[in-house]
């Protein structure tokens, strides 16, 4: 392990890129350490050291890629952002494999589990599993703690070298109160870190590690280590539990024998993907190349579903205390699959040397498109919601989200679009960073179904996020159904809703990161150069120059003729963003709509026979409708309840229309069940419902349906307006393409924030 990855010879960072992820490290830093939603200019300019004019041409071509958003001259980090640290998540393997362990275990024991990766002289989140309590113990994925200062840091420390324990020390000495670490309390006072030294040594031969203690009072851990197929340390699993439960012995007792009997199923399920993987990346490169979105990501869902199926086993195992099944229940290691992987990858590539690019210049974008005429009036050349063009938008998605076909630069398309003021070294450098995620698995369900099948755990499979799979746990579903939401993830991402947005990003540059994966030698294995420049549409040239400055500034490592992220990715913004929960994920989306269409707009769910009103954003009129949160009205009588009704499948329709009463609310009201049935049904059809005057006199409403990743009806977005203000066909004209428009960037977000993970607090999606 190394703090600092030698990195290959380089011509020069890429400038651009350099002071992008500068910039987004500030943003994370002021979003964790001190809370702020949003920031001005000049916060970034005293945090980078940068130039008020680079600051404002980079936040522009990171709005362009909607990475971060505008509101006035307010900054604040977007959830597309996670597409970055997803991209890591995905590479690493890590929530796709021990995913399901992490739940099994949280619910047999009862405590809050994690799993956490060394990052430098840190340690990093990557999986995580609450308790609901009052007193609540978890952190957020992407934070990252003090080796000395948590369970998993002993044991990663135990393999570091000299020049990793010198680091450590000058980084103690730089800030011995550990105030660069927000994820904890700093200290009152310096500590020596002999006691940390013990600890390791402990470690080493103990075979696991506690925290007693040490990030504040109260809180107790115990980690051990999981081990890769080399036999050095993947990552470490973390149970957390609070002195009024256990103190640090009882909770050893309680957990290391349940801990100590999964480790050896979990090491090889961190192998087991690399066969699925592989199958994956065969079935893409023998597809058509990308001729269309749809068609791509139908070929990656058929690959999907029969690579879980040839997985799955006879009988699923059962959940429960004392039941975490038989040690090295998982499957094993695929015999060969290195090898296959690693020919596929050797295919067609150069080594990568001082050469290999031809011996490109550094060239400093920001100085050198200066001279183009760049923006300098303020953080963006056309503020959010401005006015920028379809096609602008879609060329600023497709540089960072792959799309482009193969030999095309899609930054440089974004470039004729956007203006000079778009930096497009910084969006091809994001680019290349997001396409060394290679498989970018589409949901927590999809991950689950990965790393549950061949252990039985069908049942986590099914679910699209950790409160889901807790909806379902122990159930014991087929694995028909494991594969159908498996399918579904994959489908959604065909139909285009999130690719509009850049979710989950286009089919086309999917069915790249396919190949790339199998030639880098599956998931985990990295992605050559080769794989890399076809992914993004990008020439090996540039691809390679964005690697090496990733490389160079400790967010990718090279390894021979492959390339992989590396955690201190998720230092951009994951941590913050991976707590918003689905309304703060909406609500934005929502400003944005009624900015456009003047008239308010809100958010429910189905709860019982009523809606639940969960989010609204008021528009500023004279006459206004005028409703609040936690607002609940007849589902019937109502296009949020219609559209709602609709998502349902048919039993639970009939279910539902079978029990209603319908009243008459005004003159209008439908109050004849068959008739309601009827509209159900055609707001099924049409994907929308409009209701004009059935709940109150003078009010009309349009509604169309907000999906998880899987494709089910979640929630339900509408828009409000007096009946006086046009006909019910003019209302349908000119607010439901809006409205779709809006649904379809909610989808896109809920697909990313919750791509590894469940949502974070608040109002959970599908809960």
């Amino acid at each position: 392990m190394s703090f600092s990855p030698v990195p290959p010879p380089v011509n020069g960072p890429v400038g651009p890129l350099e002071r992008g992820l500068a910039v987004l490290r500030e943003l994370t830093r002021l979003a964790a350490q001190e809370g702020r939603a949003t920031v001005r200019p000049g916060d970034l300019v005293r945090g980078t050291g940068l130039a008020r004019s680079v600051v404002d041409r980079v936040v522009a071509t990171l709005e362009q890629l909607g990475y971060v958003t505008l509101d006035g001259r307010d900054i604040g980090l977007a959830v597309r952002l996670m597409e970055l640290g997803n991209a890591y998540l995905a590479a690493s393997g890590l929530p796709a494999a021990l995913g399901p362990f992490a739940e099994r275990l949280a619910d047999g024991l009862d405590e809050s589990v994690s799993v956490a990766v060394p990052d430098g002289g840190g340690v990093r989140f990557v999986v995580q599993v609450t308790r609901r309590r009052t007193m609540s113990l978890a952190f957020r994925i992407g934070d990252l703690l003090p080796a000395e200062r948590c369970s998993p840091g002993p044991l990663f420390a135990a393999e570091w070298s000299g020049a990793d324990w010198a680091a450590w020390r000058a980084r103690r000495a730089g800030d011995p109160l550990d105030t660069a670490f927000p994820a904890v309390p700093p200290r009152h006072r310096p500590d020596s870190g002999a006691d940390f030294e013990a600890r390791v040594k402990e470690a080493a031969h103990d075979g696991w590690a506690t925290d007693d203690q040490l990030i504040e009072p109260g809180l107790v851990a115990v980690s051990v280590p999981v081990r890769d197929a080399s036999g050095r340390i993947a990552c470490a699993v973390n149970v957390v539990s609070h002195t009024s439960r256990h103190d640090v012995d009882s909770l050893r007792a309680a957990v290391l024998g349940p801990l100590g009997a999964e480790v050896p199923a979990m090491e090889a399920a961190l192998a087991a993907p690399r066969r699925r993987h592989a199958v994956l990346a065969a079935s893409a490169a023998s597809a058509a190349p990308a001729a269309s979105a749809a068609s791509a990501a139908s070929a990656a869902s058929a690959a999907s579903a029969a690579s879980v199926a040839s997985a799955a086993p006879a009988a699923p195992v059962p959940w429960g205390v004392g039941a975490f099944g038989p040690a090295g229940s998982a499957p094993g290691a695929p015999s060969g699959g290195d090898a296959a992987g690693g020919g596929a990858g050797a295919a067609g590539t150069t080594p990568l040397g001082p050469a290999a690019g031809g011996g490109l210049p550094a060239v400093d974008e920001t100085r050198a498109e200066s001279a183009l005429g760049a923006p300098s009036s303020g953080p963006s050349a056309q503020p959010a919601g401005s006015g920028r063009t379809r096609s602008a938008a879609g060329a600023a998605s497709a540089a960072v989200g792959g799309t482009s076909a193969v030999g095309e630069d899609p930054a440089r398309m974004a470039k004729r679009e956007l203006g000079a003021g778009f930096l497009q070294s910084l969006a091809r450098g994001l680019a290349v960073l997001r396409a060394l995620g290679g498989v970018e698995a589409t949901s927590w369900g999809e991950a689950c179904a990965v790393g549950g099948a061949g252990q039985g755990e069908a049942s986590a499979a099914e679910a699209t996020s950790r409160s889901e799979a807790r909806a379902v746990e122990g159930v014991g579903r087929s694995v028909g159904r494991a594969v159908d939401g498996e399918a579904c993830a994959v489908g959604d991402a065909a139909r285009g809703a999130s690719g509009a947005a850049g979710g989950i990003g286009g089919a086309g540059g999917m069915a790249h990161g396919l190949v790339g994966a199998g030639q880098g030698g599956g998931l985990g294995g990295g992605m050559t150069l080769t794989a890399v420049a076809e992914a993004t549409g990008l020439a090996r040239a540039t691809a390679r120059r964005s690697l090496l400055t990733l490389v160079e500034l400790g967010y990718a490592e090279a390894d021979g003729r492959t390339f992989r992220p590396l955690p201190r990715v998720l230092e951009l913004g994951y941590a913050p963003l991976a707590e918003l929960g689905f309304t703060d994920i909406a609500q934005p989306h929502m400003r944005e709509l009624v900015r456009t269409v003047h008239e308010s707009a809100s958010l429910a769910v189905l709860d019982g026979g009523d809606i639940r009103y969960i989010a609204r954003v008021p528009t500023v009129r004279i006459m206004s409708v005028n409703i609040t949160i936690g607002t609940r009205f007849p589902a019937y009588a109502t296009s949020m309840g219609r559209v709602l009704l609709a998502g349902l499948d048919a039993d639970a329709r009939a279910a539902h229309l079978a029990d209603v009463r319908p009243r008459p609310l005004t003159r209008h009201t439908v109050t004849s069940v068959p008739e309601l049935a009827r509209v159900v049904e055609r707001a099924a059809a049409e994907g929308h419902a409009l209701v004009d005057q059935e709940l109150e006199e003078g009010l009309r409403s349009l509604a169309v349906p907000v999906r998880d990743a899987r494709g089910r009806v979640v929630a339900a977005l509408n828009v409000a307006t007096h009946a006086g203000r046009g006909t019910a066909e003019s209302v349908r004209g000119e607010l439901l393409p809006a409205l779709r428009a809006t649904a379809a960037r909610i989808e896109a977000d809920l697909a990313t924030a919750s791509a590894h993970h469940a949502l974070g607090a608040g109002e959970r999606v599908g809960a």
